[in-house]
């Protein structure tokens, strides 16, 4: 009995160590750290051990940092050694019994401060875990099982993936997912050869086929021509590239320190979330004159990313996706390639999110960091209009580049957020992997005589039309929390009272926005400088100092606002919106995407049309593309890429990169810098 007692004691305090460890390290933590492993498993064994006398499943779906007091985040930065962090907690969506669960875990207390039921519309992100068993169900399923045999094919060479059904006025709804099947005989480019026709219906919760369709035949796709892996290529072959590398020789002028990264002048953190991917937080920049960090964005992320197809047959009509919400950039990331998806030079950073029980799950080189310089230039002039001179001043454009890649499917997003010592902050999305397309039984456009939704990329094989909308959420605090939104319009002016042969010219016409709907804009509609000010601070002239948002291209949905795609989809109307800054609004489609209905999303708060003057305001901003496909894109496909620029616009008293030292191959007589 002794040695029990003491066996308790001794398992009591290593548990106790153990927690204590934890608990002493959020003391040292930066308050919007990700959670660590550690934590994981944590959140994990208390939320387990309140549910202990259950004798159903626990599933996690989201486990993520709850976001600590903004107002309490800002001043722990300010004097992170006399000021208390926030409490250290984590927001944890579960399922039970067919009920979702909102957790809010305190890891210092390690205790559940609360848990509720959500009684709303939609459901949460699915697990890699549950696509995975509702994708194996059809390979056991008899009718499946005769449908490909009766196509003449080998079950063994065939795999599955999963799709959503979306929301389209269902009265109820429950979990379910429709199962598109391939053949890979002679390939390993699954999404070119689909069973076109057949139709699986899985419950997942359940996990069982509910519904089984097999409506007709055509041709399943040759696999001629659609592999993409180097080795399977044959000749003739395209001119072998050079070996180009940027060497440092004084090693990267960065310093990460444990998720602050700093550079140049910038410095800010980066974070890793399951549904977001990258987080990039408090963002600042020193200024030269002011010998001082200033504030340019508290957060910075993905909120969502909308892709409908454009087919409206029943094989096709369901896929709308909303991949951030429905699959989780963060947990379709994938582990970046060194020298092919970053350059030799780069530095990589592991990710964690939380498996369907719960478990950390690693992977590994989930970000890369690295210093980018392409022969841009960063400001240049020649001078020779002073007679007996040739004056000319070059500076190099080098930048910092933090990446991710995500393959949500058939698609691969590669993520860049981009700083510029000028001030700038690029935000850049490529679009690459392989098209989902529609097997026909066309083998010409000859042939084709009604509307196939598509383009003929190959014989039997359609690529669909459709969209990639992402928004971005961004909570810009120029120089300080409260901000306004202005928008200037360019107009044009006659001239009237013959003061010039001129008869037209333009001016700037602004107008700070007061409501929530003042400041909803259609881009490509009228030319227009779009600027977050600080109404509160002026330059030495006094101008008010901004950031402005330069759009990429002008892309807005299609689809009519009846439609239940775009209902759900309705916060991609406006290309820019501005909210006051929620703590719980940080999905522009809604905490639960899957089978939602569009009733809590970007566009129903925006109804409330709340004052954004003066106020802690957010700009979201959304980027689109319509992907008409091309044969360009077959097999696999060129990247295709767009984004924005957030651009310092007064806010410096001058060019802020006047003073930039070139690196050290650039000769610039009598240069010194001193950095208090």
């Amino acid at each position: 009995m002794a040695s029990i007692v003491r066996k308790t004691f001794i398992f009591s305090l290593l548990s106790l160590l153990y927690l204590f460890s934890i608990v002493t390290s959020h003391q040292h933590r930066h308050p919007l750290d990700p959670l660590t492993p550690s934590e994981f498993n944590l959140v994990r064994t208390i939320i387990e051990n309140s549910y202990s006398g259950s004798n159903h499943s626990l599933t996690f779906h989201y486990v993520g940092l709850d976001d600590p007091d903004k107002q309490t985040t800002l001043s722990w930065v300010s004097n992170p050694n006399t000021t208390l962090a926030p409490p250290r907690r984590a927001f944890v969506i579960t399922r039970l019994d067919k009920d979702t669960h909102e957790i809010i875990v305190d890891l210092s207390t390690n205790s559940i401060i609360s848990d509720q039921i959500y009684h709303g519309h939609g459901y949460p992100l699915l697990t890699s875990n549950e696509q995975v068993a509702a994708l194996q169900l059809p390979m056991t399923y008899p009718p499946f099982v005769e449908s490909v045999k009766r196509r003449g094919l080998n079950l063994s060479d065939v795999v599955c993936s999963t799709s959503i059904v979306g929301w389209f006025g269902e009265a109820e709804t429950s979990r379910i997912l429709k199962i598109p099947c391939f053949y890979i005989d002679g390939t390993v480019n699954l999404y070119m050869r689909p069973l076109e026709g057949i139709t699986v219906v899985v419950d997942i919760d359940e996990m069982k086929i509910t519904g089984y369709y097999d409506r007709f035949r055509v041709p399943v796709p040759k696999a001629g021509g659609t592999d993409y892996r180097a080795s399977e290529q044959k000749p003739p072959f395209s001119p072998q590239l050079r070996t180009l590398a940027t060497m440092q020789p004084d090693g990267p002028g960065f310093e990460i320190d444990g998720h602050t990264i700093r550079w140049a002048d910038w410095a800010f953190h980066l974070g890793f979330d399951v549904r977001a991917g990258p987080i990039i937080s408090l963002a600042s920049i020193y200024d030269l004159e002011q010998q001082k960090f200033r504030q340019v964005m508290y957060r910075g992320h993905i909120s969502e990313l909308f892709v409908p197809y454009m087919d409206p047959t029943e094989e096709w009509y369901y896929k709308t996706y909303f991949d951030a919400g429905e699959f989780g950039f963060g947990q379709s990331a994938v582990s970046l390639e060194p020298f092919a998806d970053c350059p030799a030079h780069a530095v990589f950073m592991d990710g964690y999110f939380a498996g369907q029980d719960g478990k950390p799950i690693k992977i590994s080189n989930v970000f890369c960091i690295f210093e980018k310089y392409a022969g841009n230039v960063m400001w240049r002039h020649t001078e020779i209009g002073i007679p007996g001179k040739v004056i000319r001043e070059v500076r190099p454009d080098v930048s910092l580049v933090v990446r991710m890649v995500s393959t949500v499917g058939n698609y691969d997003y590669i993520l860049d957020w981009e700083f510029k010592p000028s001030g700038s902050i690029k935000v850049g999305v490529g679009l690459s992997g392989v098209l989902e397309v529609k097997g026909v039984s066309y083998t010409h456009t000859d042939q084709i005589k009604q509307d196939l939704y598509g383009t003929l990329l190959a014989e039997n094989t359609i690529g669909v039309y459709h969209d990639h909308f992402l928004t971005y959420h961004l909570d810009l605090d120029v120089d300080g929390v409260s901000n306004s939104f202005v928008k200037s319009n360019l107009e044009t002016k006659r001239v009237t009272d013959n003061i010039s042969p001129r008869k037209s010219y333009w001016t700037v016409v602004s107008k700070t926005t007061k409501t929530e709907a003042d400041a909803r804009i259609q881009l490509g509609l009228k030319p227009a400088e779009l600027v977050v000010v600080n109404p509160n601070k002026r330059t030495k002239v006094g101008n008010h100092i901004g950031y402005s948002l330069i759009p990429g291209s002008a892309t807005s949905p299609l689809l009519s606002d009846d439609d239940y795609p775009q209902i759900r989809g309705a916060f991609t109307k406006y290309n820019v919106w501005v909210t006051p800054y929620n703590k719980s609004e940080k999905w522009a489609g809604g905490l639960y995407m899957d089978r939602s209905r569009g009733d809590d999303t970007l566009a129903i708060w925006s109804l409330r049309n709340r004052a954004i003057e003066n106020k802690d305001i957010v700009l979201w901003y959304t980027m689109g593309f319509h992907h008409v496909p091309c044969q360009e894109d077959f097999p696999i496909m060129p990247t295709l890429t767009g984004g924005f620029e957030l651009r310092p616009t007064n806010f410096f008293e001058r060019n802020p990169v006047l003073k930039t030292k070139p690196h050290k191959n650039v000769y610039w007589p009598n240069c010194t810098t001193t950095r208090t």
